[in-house]
């Protein structure tokens, strides 16, 4: 297999954290491979998380969504959103590194993804309506870790915080597929806020496997908005879905 270049985006605020520690041995895992990374440690780097017209520059369009897609068309985007942009068009895989507080990313990471992914780069009218498997970004692999402070069980089908796949579809679909990218089953390390050093010991190795079948692991079976399972209302079409799927499950082929 060719060397990958993997950009990871991190979001944890403590030098001395759980998500420190995998993030180093996923660096580690991933070089010893022989890929190149990058990293956007978001707390470091004081990433601003909010989308404002400051990010545009000089734009005159009233409607924040345009405006963003003229800043872009016409390179006045801030430097660290262009910056980060590069990267991501550098990379062959993103993965997305965080503990899941109150159900999804911390802030600053949706921040990111906010102010980086913008119109014409992310999504938009710019390139034209593709999205859900196409896009600028297609191409690439998408990979979350996530740490959760509950337990497996309780990320379970019938758990009380409900699926960690449910949970994570608004990253998976939303973000990875939706951009272009093939989203990679998530890695979810649970019950961090016990974990002993044997639990330790085996999440890192789950994280290790993972990382060290990058190449030939299979993404999840997104269907695409263009592969015509969707009506022209963009209802999946009846039919279609696997036997006994509902929900979010409908989307996987």
């Amino acid at each position: 297999m060719e060397p990958m270049h993997v950009h990871i985006v991190y979001a944890h605020p403590s030098t001395g954290s759980l998500n420190a520690a995998l993030r180093d041995e996923a660096i580690r895992t991933l070089e010893a491979r022989g890929h190149s990374t990058t990293l956007s440690d978001l707390y470091a780097m004081k990433w601003k998380p909010v989308a404002d017209y400051d990010d545009l520059g000089p734009v005159t369009d009233e409607n924040f969504m345009e405006a963003s897609g003229e800043a872009h068309r016409s390179g006045t985007l801030s430097d660290d959103i262009r910056r980060e942009q590069q990267l991501l068009l550098d990379a062959d895989a993103v993965i997305l590194q965080f503990p899941l507080w109150w159900f999804t990313m911390p802030a600053i990471m949706k921040g990111w993804v906010d102010r980086v992914l913008t119109n014409g780069f992310g999504y938009g009218t710019v390139r034209g309506w593709r999205r859900y498997g196409e896009g600028v970004l297609a191409g690439k692999h998408g990979l979350a870790i996530v740490t959760t402070g509950a337990a497996e069980a309780h990320m379970s089908d019938r758990g009380i915080n409900g699926s960690i796949d449910d949970l994570l579809f608004p990253i998976n679909h939303g973000i990875f597929f939706y951009t272009g990218m093939d989203a990679l089953p998530p890695v979810h390390i649970a019950g961090a806020v016990r974990l002993d050093e044997d639990g330790y010991r085996a999440g890192v190795e789950r994280l290790r496997r993972r990382l060290e079948a990058l190449e030939e692991t299979e993404p999840i079976a997104y269907r695409a908005q263009r592969g015509g399972d969707y009506d022209e209302h963009r209802r999946l079409k009846p039919g279609l879905e696997r036997p006994g799927a509902s929900g979010f499950d409908l989307h996987i082929a």
